[in-house]
């Protein structure tokens, strides 16, 4: 195991002994808090995580504006009957991590939701993947609309998937 790894299974551990319980935000506090705020309660722990990262099991690592990383470990509870990790686990990844990246940028008052994602998989997981990070990056924010880029890779920096999303934007 190599020492990358290693931190990123340490820095996983570390998260999950402070997060908080799974739920949603009011719809008070999104109309509240920018995108940073909210985000920043996830990561520190002082704001409901998404149900969806407890189902599949991933984590916030770091969040600036335009930019966000989250982190999962695939395993066999991700299979699917072929006997590898299954592609919506790597979209659902992506997904999140461009839709936190554009998020990340929005003033409070504003919301989002994706119109499209388009991933391209470069290679399967499996159980003994180990963890993987998808890095989402904004590639510009109009009024109405925005658009993201994001890669899941390894701790060895090797490619498994993909993405580009477009968001609509929508007051709150």
């Amino acid at each position: 195991m190599s020492d990358t790894q290693e931190s990123w299974i340490a820095f996983e551990a570390a998260y999950r002994e402070k997060q908080g319980e799974a739920g949603c935000v009011s719809r008070e506090e999104l109309r509240s808090r920018s995108g940073m705020e909210l985000l920043g309660g996830i990561g520190d722990g002082t704001a409901p995580h998404p149900p969806i990262a407890e189902l599949i099991g991933f984590i916030p690592v770091s969040v600036e504006p335009g930019v966000a990383v989250f982190q999962g470990t695939p395993g066999f509870q991700h299979y699917n009957p072929s006997g590898s990790v299954h592609g919506g686990y790597a979209a659902t990844l992506l997904d999140t991590a461009v839709g936190c990246a554009i998020h990340s940028t929005l003033p409070a008052g504003k919301g989002f939701t994706t119109l499209e994602l388009k991933v391209n998989y470069i290679r399967g997981m499996t159980d003994k993947t180990g963890p993987v990070r998808a890095e989402g990056k904004v590639i510009t924010v109009g009024g109405q609309v925005a658009v993201a880029e994001g890669r899941i890779t390894d701790a060895n920096g090797k490619l498994y998937a993909f993405a580009t999303t477009t968001c609509l934007i929508f007051p709150i």
